[in-house]
């Protein structure tokens, strides 16, 4: 069979559809259709007698598999199919196949319709069906206007709760309901603690609009952190903090793991300076998971994952491997450590690692010796009256 075409058709949620004339023409001369069930009710009128509906349902690859045989297919989806749509999904999954496109507004641009709000600067974020990354970072970014799509599990409400969690007071939140439906359409502006308890017609969509600006710092002094029973030794120093993050080159870095975290001191900062990254920190003493959901919920850092455990025990696997690593504490079995780090480290991966005595330093040049890397840095630093560490890098 010859390339498969697809006509995606986006429409909105209203009852009495506007369907253009290119559109009707191209219902009038299909056999087959499909899209979600909520579509097929809003098109039923409009199919021609006789015709195959293929409903899109998980899992898509049985989608797929019903497509197969067809050489051209009508599928409906909501407002533009290339705004986290379908039509993304068949140019994944059939990049050959020839996609023709007929959009309408997606919801978020219904909304700031609705509310006469120019929009050309919006953060447009999808949450349905996806995790909470993207949202966080733009939350840590500040961004003045944030456009979100919901699912069921992450609501409005959810959302709301999630911002106040984080500290993230300063915004009002705008909940579109059911848009373009004559008889289910609502749009309020809430306050975050007001949108906490309320329930929402599904489907729904949101505008974040900053009302402040909530501080962004590049470096946080040790004594704002909470502290491992209040020792102020137990935490890496703020500059031995920058440079280190500096030596482990983060603007290019996808994920990152923090082991020996203790306060969280560094994975906050890394957050907070590259909000994109994947944080994965480990900490061996059950104390650090309290320490860091405080002080990342302190300085607003949704999304760190913290792991409590001894590392060289724990499963890795089901982690990002990490492109740079900062090894905070090794208990005396740094060696191991590294050969641990080095089964998982993607090719041009960057160890950084701050030695307090010249036995750990020795200890971090043998590791590197054993895994076939090479110290390419070593930075020493001293900080007030404490004593001197050496921050070393290796590739």
């Amino acid at each position: 069979m010859s390339e498969q075409i697809f006509h995606i058709i986006g429409i909105s949620d209203c009852n009495d559809l506007y369907l253009p004339p290119a559109t009707q023409k191209v219902i009038v001369g299909g056999t087959v259709f499909s899209g979600g069930r909520r579509h097929h009710e809003l098109v039923k009128p409009y199919l021609p007698e006789g015709t195959v509906w293929i409903d899109i349902t998980v899992p898509l690859s049985d989608v797929f598999a019903r497509y197969a045989p067809y050489r051209e297919i009508v599928v409906f989806a909501s407002g533009d199919p290339l705004f986290f749509g379908f039509a993304n999904t068949i140019k994944r999954e059939l990049p050959g196949s020839d996609i023709r496109l007929y959009p309408s507004f997606n919801s978020l641009q219904m909304l700031a319709h609705r509310m006469l709000l120019p929009y050309q600067d919006m953060r447009a974020v999808s949450l349905t069906g996806r995790p909470w990354k993207e949202f966080d970072s733009a939350l840590i970014r500040g961004e003045k206007l944030i456009g979100v799509l919901t699912d069921r599990t992450k609501t409005p409400a959810a959302i709301a709760s999630r911002m106040l969690d984080y500290g993230y007071s300063n915004y009002r939140m705008t909940i579109g309901e059911a848009l373009g439906n004559e008889e289910r359409e609502r749009v309020r502006t809430l306050s975050l603690e007001a949108a906490v308890g309320g329930d929402p017609v599904f489907p729904n969509c949101l505008i974040l609009e900053r009302t402040s600006v909530r501080p962004r710092p590049f470096g946080i002094p040790e004594s704002e952190f909470h502290l491992l029973d209040g020792r102020p030794r137990m935490i890496t120093k703020m500059p031995v903090r920058l440079l280190s993050l500096s030596m482990l080159d983060l603007r290019n870095r996808r994920s990152f793991w923090d082991i020996g975290f203790c306060t969280g001191s560094v994975s906050i900062e890394a957050k907070l300076q590259f909000p994109e990254l994947e944080v994965t920190s480990f900490e061996q003493r059950p104390e650090g998971k309290g320490l860091m959901d405080l002080n990342s919920r302190k300085f607003g850092t949704p999304g760190i994952r913290a792991i409590i455990g001894d590392f060289l025990e724990t499963d890795v696997s089901g982690y990002t491997r990490p492109d740079a690593v900062f090894i905070g504490g090794h208990g005396g079995k740094l060696v191991e450590i590294l050969q641990k780090i080095d089964t998982v480290l993607q090719p041009d991966g960057i160890i950084v690692f701050n030695s307090v005595s010249q036995e750990s330093k020795e200890l971090f040049y043998e590791g590197i010796r054993l895994t076939g890397r090479k110290v390419t840095d070593a930075v020493r630093l001293a900080v007030d009256t404490y004593n001197p560490i050496e921050i070393l890098k290796a590739k």
